[in-house]
């Protein structure tokens, strides 16, 4: 962990009604600054009566500018009267390292200021803001905290990013580090165990924000959304289910993406008055609890995910069965594909895909290439490709269809448990563990289904998450059908399962 105890404090504005910020070291183009530096962002004329400074927080593969660069939340909380700092911490690292990290230099800022400061967090940076309160002993610097778009529970698309289809890509791409790691959804079912459950966890209070709007068709946060459908409403990145705590207070749920939750003209009039000094600082969770209950429903399974590498020119086929709305195909790689097609069981071709760079948090530095088949026709499609070099893939189908809600899976006791309507015939079940042993070497377990039915029994690998990918052949009325399951949990050192 490096250790740097610098602030800096800017003297002039760069306009005069737009505040400027002095940034430490070298960060250009997005790239995170040095973890542990700090920064003050230029002092109103005039601040705002009983005001507490405001500390933001950057979220998972991210830095401190994502509050000032293409982002109007600096200068919305300046020309607004408020006195603001910003922390980079390890982009890619646990809420433990960070939270540690965090909980020493807010000391330092709370020194700067002389007073507590209210931190906004980003995403993640809500996480390693609790963890920096609640394990590391950040509470006499923060006065509340206020989060938009936490994974509080985790994301399912850490999930993904982990699974044993994606692992190629996030892996080459750069998003595979303890930060993602951490945010799958079992491990994040551990976190809150030890969390929720410790005394610190009511000495700050917390409020929340969480978006429900995905961004425009073919983008990243678009696919993330589509994918995170499944486990309820979301805004790309983020299900609102996870954006909450059963005892903070819901701010709002809104029209925001994971990008634009985080902007000035988005939000900060909304938790404007949750910045000054007279502000309640008791939760009330029972409005929340009831939200939360609405919130929730049962995850269907309306995905279908492979992936791998390759050289040269190669195929995937893909089961569309009878009955099918829509289906989305999203081919993900580490290079933009010129060549992609499609083709139909009757032989027609598209290539129309819309190809978009992702700058999300789980799988940064890919590119998708979307197509969406509106009352596709059953039977075989096929996605075909070719590369001059070496190139990374996940490929996702996302269905709309009946089947997505007659099939599910469940963690009972030690086993994995995958439930099916009796109108579906299943001919393989298979799951694949991917687990890392406490050297951080990557372990790989295939198993097939017992005898006479589609539940695993979950094997005993020692202290980690085991990340399962379950993959689903049948058919449905007559017609061939895949879907894929992932699902994450943690084993601790006593052998105790979490899940979520």
């Amino acid at each position: 962990m490096l250790n740097f105890k610098k602030w800096f404090v800017v003297f002039t504005a760069f306009f005069l009604t737009v505040p400027s910020v002095t940034l430490a070291g070298s960060i250009k183009d997005g790239s995170s600054g040095n973890p542990g530096e700090w920064y003050v962002g230029e002092t109103p004329s005039t601040i705002t009566a009983n005001s507490h400074p405001i500390l933001f927080v950057h979220g998972l593969n991210s830095s401190s500018d994502t509050w000032y660069k293409n982002n109007n939340m600096y200068t919305t909380a300046y020309q607004s009267g408020y006195e603001t700092a910003f922390i980079d911490l390890n982009a890619g690292k646990s809420m433990w390292e960070n939270g540690a990290l965090l909980s020493e230099k807010v000391k330092e800022i709370y020194n700067y200021f002389g007073e507590k400061v209210v931190v906004v967090a980003h995403s993640k940076g809500g996480v390693d803001t609790q963890s920096a309160l609640v394990h590391y002993g950040a509470d006499p610097y923060i006065e509340r905290v206020i989060t938009l778009s936490s994974p509080h529970s985790g994301s399912q698309l850490a999930d993904l990013a982990y699974s044993s289809w994606a692992g190629w890509l996030a892996g080459i791409i750069g998003t595979k580090n303890d930060g993602t790691y951490s945010l799958q959804t079992g491990y994040m079912d551990y976190y809150r165990s030890v969390t929720d459950s410790h005394p610190n966890v009511y000495n700050t209070p917390f409020y929340t924000l969480g978006g429900t709007k995905w961004g425009s068709f073919g983008s990243a946060l678009y696919w993330g959304g589509l994918y995170l459908s499944a486990y309820g409403s979301n805004d790309g990145a983020v299900t609102v289910t996870s954006s909450r705590l059963p005892y903070a207070d819901e701010i709002s749920v809104g029209r925001w993406n994971h990008t634009t939750i985080k902007e000035g003209s988005s939000t900060f009039n909304l938790f404007k008055g949750y910045l000054n000094e007279t502000m309640a600082s008791s939760a009330s969770a029972a409005s929340l609890e009831t939200a939360a209950i609405t919130e929730e429903k049962e995850t269907n399974a309306g995905h279908y995910v492979t992936g791998g590498e390759y050289v040269g020119t190669h195929k995937e086929k893909v089961a569309v069965e009878k009955g099918v709305e829509a289906v989305t195909f999203d081919w993900i790689s580490n290079q933009r594909t010129a060549s992609l097609s499609l083709t139909s069981p009757s032989k027609k071709t598209y290539a129309d895909f819309d190809v978009s760079s992702d700058n999300t948090e789980f799988f940064n530095g890919a590119y998708h290439h979307t197509l969406t088949i509106e009352k596709p026709e059953k039977g075989e499609w096929t996605l075909e490709t070719t590369a001059g070099q070496k190139e990374r893939y996940l490929l996702s189908a996302s269905f709309e269809s009946p089947v997505d809600a007659m099939l599910s899976s469940e963690v009972e006791g030690k086993e994995m448990k995958v439930k099916r309507n009796k109108k579906l015939n299943i001919n393989t079940t298979e799951m694949t563990i991917e687990y890392y042993d406490k050297n951080g070497k990557l372990k790989e377990k295939k198993m097939k289904a017992k005898k006479n039915g589609n539940d695993f029994k979950i094997p005993s690998l020692g202290e980690g998450i085991y990340n399962m990918t379950i993959d689903v052949k049948g058919t449905y009325e007559g017609t061939p059908l895949e879907r894929t399951i992932i699902h994450s949990v943690y084993v601790d050192d006593k052998g105790k399962l979490y899940s979520p």
